[in-house]
């Protein structure tokens, strides 16, 4: 499954352009960034960002709230994985039916391959909803497999700032970083994925090898 990475953007004073030059500037529930070029795979947003951004109507914020805390407290792999599924589809749960039917082609695209397709059918969905979480968060995914990270940065800027919480885009955003060689950036983006998801799956390694990397081994 695709999972549609911050402290990108804002939060970590990155932008897309100063990101690939590794400059300093501004610039991620079971939903987010893969593994799915068999790589490991998976942001915060500043306070004020995206002030105009739609909220999600109140049933669907009370059923993401339920979700959140359940997969903090998920007792198993298994447990958090239906969990992060469930997400998954809430996330991708829209108000428009064109937009459902451009989805469901774009997966089909994905599941070919065809990266180019997909892309152009994720452009329009958002065109018709610029706030649509799944479909940012499924481009941002191709890519980052493209290794296209200026717009997979930016992306995820915006998924973050409509949901701080995607702990799919927060590991995918340290990714990013550590590809990038900002280790330190990439261990706090690490960090506050497990946060949201402490079962996120290759989240802990990656937590670990930063923080041999960043913090040196202890005494």
């Amino acid at each position: 499954m695709l999972f549609a990475v911050l402290w990108l953007a804002l939060p970590l004073g990155l932008s897309p352009a100063a990101a690939l030059t590794g400059a300093d500037a501004d610039q991620g529930a079971g939903t987010g960034v893969p593994d799915a070029r068999s790589r490991e795979s998976g942001p915060v947003v500043p306070d004020g960002a995206s002030p105009s951004s739609r909220k999600a109507p109140k049933d669907k914020r009370t059923q993401l709230e339920g979700l959140f805390a359940a997969l903090k407290a998920a007792p198993d792999d298994r447990s958090a994985k239906v969990i992060g599924d469930r997400l998954d589809q809430v996330f991708n749960t829209t108000d428009s039916a064109s937009v459902d039917l451009l989805m469901i082609r774009a997966s089909v695209a994905l599941e070919a391959k065809q990266y180019d397709l997909a892309l152009k059918i994720l452009g329009q969905a958002i065109e018709i909803d610029p706030d649509d979480i799944g479909a940012l968060s499924k481009r941002a995914t191709i890519y980052y497999m493209r290794d296209d990270y200026g717009p997979a940065l930016a992306d995820i800027r915006e998924v973050l700032a409509r949901e701080p919480r995607h702990f799919a885009m927060l590991y995918g955003l340290a990714l990013i970083l550590r590809d990038m060689g900002d280790d330190k950036r990439a261990l706090e983006a690490t960090r506050k994925a497990l946060e949201v998801n402490p079962r996120l799956d290759g989240a802990k390694e990656l937590e670990a090898q930063l923080t041999l990397t960043v913090e040196g081994r202890g005494i």
